[in-house]
């Protein structure tokens, strides 16, 4: 892969530190005006064109969206060429959303060899993340693989401090989701992997789905995870006997987003509420991208006006 040019690198560095100053704000913005944005992820999309699933979100009225960079999605950065990435560029300047994220699906624990791969994927979608948006780059988010944490923290901690090299030389926020099941699976758990490497290009992701049914409340897991974390994604969950499903955010019902909205905002928190549709959804015989985006949306956009937060 190309580097960052020198005139890239500078063009960016301003608007890193910008970014950097926002990430630093959600442990001091808590006086500040409520104001985040709702966004969508384009995992929710699997088989839809860049350009067409832009307008579609756009167009539901959403403010912000998530690109997923998984090999069988559209916008994997191997496929998009120059002209491509002009064609998503002006897509996103035309609709006027917020490219907020880059979904990734790297794995944290291995060896030296095998994360030169993962390495070398981060640093595609981080220069892919400056050619669509130079003035305001996304972050990169990634769960963290598969595993068992007592027997993979230390590795992981130090994969871990690999990925911040990579984070701090494209100049791109890297977030690390705990996943239900994962090798990171809880909050305290994400939260040890970013205190021991002591980056602002480490962060975390929030995902409250991940923590349900499992005694860990939306309190606790807030008040753990948020001083760390740069970007919120929902969904819901449903238990069927000892199994948990993943649906559309506000199917369940057992998730107050009123609430969950202001306790992240009292907890700091001013980024993007980026609406995650799972696997098990999209994979679902009859599923229709369009109407899955349009029903989170009207899920959610009721909430934030009930909260009394801006969005924008």
């Amino acid at each position: 892969m190309n580097s960052l040019t020198r005139r890239q690198f500078l063009s960016t560095a301003s608007a890193a530190t910008i970014s950097l100053a926002g990430i630093n704000s959600l442990q001091a913005g808590k006086s500040a005006r409520p104001h985040l944005t709702l966004g969508f992820s384009l995992y929710g999309m699997p088989h839809l064109k860049t350009e067409q699933a832009l307008q579609a979100v756009a167009e539901i009225g959403y403010d912000s969206v998530e690109l997923c960079l998984m090999d069988a999605w559209d916008a994997t950065p191997l496929k998009l060429n120059a002209q491509r990435r002009n064609a998503v560029s002006k897509k996103l300047n035309d609709t006027g959303l917020k490219l907020t994220s880059l979904m990734e699906h790297c794995s944290l624990p291995g060896s030296k060899a095998s994360q030169q791969k993962v390495l070398d994927r981060l640093k595609r979608a981080a220069e892919l993340g400056h050619a669509l948006k130079p003035m305001q780059p996304p972050l990169i988010e990634t769960t963290a693989g598969s595993g068992k944490w007592d027997q993979l923290k230390n590795e992981m901690r130090d994969n871990l401090g690999a990925w911040a090299k990579v984070a701090e030389s494209t100049k791109t926020v890297i977030a690390v989701k705990p996943h239900r099941g994962g090798v990171v699976d809880r909050p305290e758990q994400g939260v040890w992997l970013v205190q021991q490497i002591d980056s602002p290009w480490i962060r975390l992701n929030y995902d409250y789905s991940h923590f349900t049914h499992r005694n860990i409340s939306l309190e606790d897991s807030i008040r753990t995870m948020m001083p760390f974390t740069s970007l919120i994604q929902v969904k819901d969950t449903v238990q069927k006997g000892k199994k948990v499903h993943f649906v559309l955010p506000g199917e369940s019902g057992d998730i107050d987003y009123v609430q969950f909205l202001k306790r992240a905002v009292q907890a700091g928190y001013q980024g993007d509420i980026c609406c995650e549709v799972s696997s098990m959804v999209f994979k679902q015989k009859g599923y229709d991208p369009i109407a899955a985006a349009k029903t989170c949306y009207h899920n959610l956009a009721p909430a934030f006006k009930q909260a009394g937060i801006s969005r924008g």
